[in-house]
């Protein structure tokens, strides 16, 4: 008797443990079924966004925010010499490359609009135009196997870098803007060159960007 409730017990555990795993897959906001997130409505206030993750959030129907009411943190006041400054592109590629401001202004163009979330500080939802990495690699020529792309800026004592998936340089969730809501981008906000990382939190969102490199990491 005592084995059958024991047995009873464990086929109850396991199918409690089943139940509940598919529940946190197919509530992820990215599964092998594809993508669920949360359709926020339009009028949705951005200050009540600062606790919630951007990657599980629809935003189609949010209005953009003014400039001036966007909220900022870390480093907002580098300097840039645009006479000196280059955006330089290294890594496993056939053609490393340095790009001047007025350079990169002239690529093909991307514009999307993103919500960064800075947790439990503020949110902002811009328009923001800027370059594709992806575009970059090509006239670079990324090398076989290439599966990483770290972003870092400024050089200096305040440099700072992030690393990211290939597969979202290629979907253009993350790319490189220096534009926002029609205007150059702020001081403030990372001019001249600022990373863009959508559904991403806003602390690896790269302000100052001067550094693009192309890497094998092999472990994705």
């Amino acid at each position: 008797m005592t084995d059958r409730r024991l047995f009873l017990k464990h086929l109850i555990d396991c199918a409690a443990g089943f139940l509940a795993g598919s529940f946190y897959w197919l509530s992820k906001p990215e599964t092998s079924w594809g993508a669920v997130r949360r359709l926020l409505p339009k009028g949705t206030r951005l200050e009540t966004l600062v606790n919630e993750n951007p990657a599980g959030l629809d935003t189609r129907e949010l209005d953009l925010q003014p400039l001036d009411r966007f909220g900022t943190m870390g480093l907002s006041d580098q300097a840039t010499d645009l006479a000196n400054w280059r955006l330089v592109c290294t890594g496993e590629v056939r053609r490393e490359f340095r790009l001047s401001y007025d350079e990169l202004r002239n690529l093909p163009a991307i514009e999307k609009q993103v919500l960064l979330i800075c947790p439990g500080f503020f949110a902002n939802y811009g328009r923001w135009k800027g370059i594709s990495l992806i575009d970059l690699g090509k006239k670079a020529g990324i090398k076989k196997d290439v599966d990483q792309v770290t972003i870092s800026g400024p050089a200096g004592p305040y440099e700072k870098s992030g690393r990211f998936p290939l597969k979202d340089i290629k979907s253009e969730k993350v790319f490189l803007a220096y534009q926002v809501n029609g205007e150059t981008l702020p001081v403030k906000h990372g001019f001249p060159l600022r990373l863009v990382a959508e559904g991403y939190y806003g602390y690896e969102w790269i302000k100052y960007v001067d550094a693009v490199r192309f890497e094998r990491i092999g472990n994705t």
